[in-house]
């Protein structure tokens, strides 16, 4: 069995944290059996290094490794990604094709960001976890397959749990052995040695002298949060080593390659975005608004009916144009009065579209709609006559030719007939 200092060498990790130093010890111990592993820590640990020792430290060294991306694959493609499908299984299968499980079969698949799987893909990994079997899309033959599974998460798993994001019977079935990488910023010796090798490395490859901290910028290194790990640290070893033409780093010019304080972190274990306070103080907010939305609008609705009662629309209309002004602001108001200013005519034409206030007593509600009934009727009566007469004019016009008569009268000759079979003409 190969040493952690060893392994450090051969795959290129940097630094010697009591914690990093564990959980690579872990790694070389499980590498050697088929044990489910599952990888957790923050985004730009260096999770990703992992799953590669245990390949190569397995009797499965000789056959294939493939790493998934989880959640870089589409929710509708991801089970044929892993599974494969038939042709015709779906739009577009023009042939059949191999997944990963499939492909990979005597060898090991490094799911990373396996937080993201959709639950229906779960339970099909579940099955491949338990028995080494899987089901191709589109197929209803089962297919063994020998597949050593190590993912990878920076989710909180439990809180994903918690929400139903994620099976609880497959996490404890992917950590049969859990390996935990720690953040930068718990290994504080580790950090100046790895801006050194980056700035080694970036040297190198840009053909350019290496650049150097002063003691003030390694402190200032060393006090910094490191929301992004390694890669943030890589990050900035390559802007600095690219835009510096001073090649001794103080601590001023390091600041400005680091986010303030207070800017937003990078994302690792996400939190929930608002509290239970922040949805309140809403909530009273559209409350206030609706309410205060109803009081206006009964006020139109009794200015309404203080006009049907009495009729004095100039009155109402400068009632009408303060109400806008109080709703809409002064700015608004000149044109907005056009749209609420009401006439006694169109009301008493269309009262059935009117809203009637509860402080209205209901033996004025009803003398207003009786009152509103019979002018509905009269003219309906009016409009029954107007119509027959028109009617019998055109066809003794035409001396009965109802082609011409409703042509005449801008109806189709159906229509016509309808009516002269509706007034027994």
């Amino acid at each position: 069995m190969e040493s952690v200092q060893a392994i450090k060498q051969r795959f290129g990790i940097i630094g010697n944290t009591l914690a990093l130093n564990r959980s690579i010890e872990k790694t070389i111990r499980v590498a050697p059996t088929d044990i489910s592993v599952l990888v957790t820590g923050e985004s730009g640990v260096g999770k990703e290094s992992i799953p590669k020792i245990i390949h190569q430290l397995s009797h499965r060294k000789h056959n294939k490794y493939i790493a998934v991306n989880c959640g870089a694959i589409p929710e509708g493609t991801i089970d044929s990604e892993l599974f494969g499908h038939e042709k015709g299984a779906f739009t577009g299968a023009t042939s059949t094709r191999s997944g990963y499980f499939e492909v990979a079969d005597g060898g090991t698949i490094f799911l990373d960001e396996v937080g993201e799987l959709p639950l229906t893909t779960q339970v099909r990994l579940l099955r491949v976890l338990e028995n080494g079997e899987f089901i191709k899309v589109g197929s209803s033959k089962v297919q063994k397959t020998d597949v050593r599974i190590v993912a990878a998460t920076n989710v909180n798993m439990f809180e994903a749990i918690e929400k139903e994001k994620f099976r609880e019977d497959l996490y404890y079935r992917l950590s049969t052995v859990e390996i935990e990488l720690p953040p930068l910023r718990e290994r504080l010796d580790d950090i100046h040695l790895l801006f050194r090798k980056f700035a080694s490395d970036f040297a190198l490859k840009y053909k350019m002298p290496t650049v150097k901290l002063t003691d003030n910028a390694v402190q200032l290194l060393l006090k910094h949060r490191w929301s992004g790990n390694i890669r943030q640290l890589r990050n900035v070893a390559e802007q600095i080593s690219v835009l510096e033409q001073n090649r001794t780093i103080s601590a001023e010019a390091l600041k400005s390659y680091l986010p303030a304080k207070g800017s937003r972190h990078l994302p690792a274990v996400i939190k929930s975005s608002k509290s239970e306070s922040d949805f309140s103080s809403e909530r009273e907010i559209l409350y206030k608004v609706l309410f205060d939305m109803k009081s206006d609008l009964n006020d139109l609705k009794t200015l309404t009916m203080e006009l049907m009662k009495n009729g004095n629309s100039k009155d109402v209309e400068k009632e009408n144009e303060h109400l806008i002004q109080k709703i809409y602001g002064d700015d608004d108001a000149a044109n907005m009065a056009d749209d609420f200013t009401f006439e006694e005519e169109s009301i008493v034409e269309s009262p059935e579209v009117l809203s009637i206030p509860e402080h209205i007593s209901p033996t004025a509600v009803d003398d207003k709609y009786h009152f509103a009934e019979e002018i509905e009727e009269e003219e309906t009566l009016s409009l029954h006559d107007k119509e027959l007469e028109l009617i019998k004019k055109s066809l003794e016009r035409h001396n009965g030719k109802r082609k011409l008569a409703a042509t005449e009268l801008g109806i189709s000759e159906r229509t016509l007939y309808r009516k002269i079979k509706q007034y027994d003409l």
